[in-house]
């Protein structure tokens, strides 16, 4: 039978201003992410989105373990006939599709599925002696929620080919150079590091924190003809925008700018 996932596995904060912490709180599963799981993160982030009040959110673990990979107990009932688009591949696109900036504060472990719940995110900070891998080869399968897809386009085809056919993982130290972690801290400092850089970005324009956000991202699918083309439309579209007009006013007055977020 299925786990029943306790409803303290994931653990709910808004520490600051704007900034909501979302925990994975599963210690004797090493915060394994059984579908359920992910939903639970998928639904609440869905709600944030919607929730003006939420301008950045943060995912963290404990400091052992980030995740350690997919629930094994359901990986071992699971088959071919598993849908192709089914909750779980519904819940990582939903993870994915959250528009505000996603931090992602990474201390021990971070495995599998979890290390695909981290390319999920838009800033890693890592907590020094993080593990970062996808080891689903060794299990004779391969990564099925962004592993082979993301991972390339984030630290290159070679490293990735090498991390995947091998299951071995990388040191945070690695992963800062090659692109996957924007910055490593002293270990057990990812998370105020990450609550540090979140309650800085709830404090800037949430127009066009967003849009930023929007237009990186569209490097994924789009050759850089028409991404220079979505970016400038972008860019015009916000030039109307309450949020600019205070923006240059205020830097010509020198002083702080009052964001409206419209």
């Amino acid at each position: 039978m299925p786990d029943v996932l306790a409803e303290d596995a994931l653990l709910i904060e808004r520490p600051t201003d704007g900034v909501l912490v979302l925990q994975l709180n599963r210690p004797e599963k090493f915060n394994a992410l059984a579908t359920p799981f992910l939903q639970r993160i998928a639904d609440v982030l869905t709600e944030a989105d919607a929730d003006v009040s939420v301008r950045v959110a943060i995912l963290t673990g404990s400091e052992k373990c980030f995740a350690a990979g997919a629930d094994i107990g359901e990986l071992q009932r699971s088959d071919d006939t598993d849908p192709i688009e089914g909750p779980r591949f519904q819940a990582c696109r939903s993870i994915r599709a959250f528009a505000k900036p996603l931090l992602c504060a990474v201390e021990g472990f971070c495995l599998g599925a979890g290390a695909e719940l981290m390319l999920c995110g838009d800033i890693v900070i890592a907590g020094d002696g993080a593990r970062i891998g996808q080891p689903e080869t060794n299990l004779g399968i391969i990564p099925g929620a962004g592993g082979t897809a993301i991972l390339p386009r984030l630290v290159g085809r070679s490293l990735a080919m090498k991390m995947v056919l091998t299951g071995e993982a990388i040191d945070a130290e690695q992963a800062m150079r090659t692109g996957l972690v924007a910055d490593v801290v002293a270990k057990g400092s990812a998370l105020p590091a990450s609550l540090e850089l979140a309650t800085k970005l709830a404090g800037r324009a949430q127009d066009a924190l967003q849009a930023a956000k929007a237009s990186i991202l569209d490097y994924e699918k789009l050759d850089l003809n028409a991404h220079l083309l979505a970016e400038r439309h972008r860019f015009v579209v916000l030039l109307g925008s309450a949020d600019k007009a205070e923006g240059v006013t205020a830097f010509l007055q020198k002083r702080k700018p009052v964001w409206s977020g419209s």
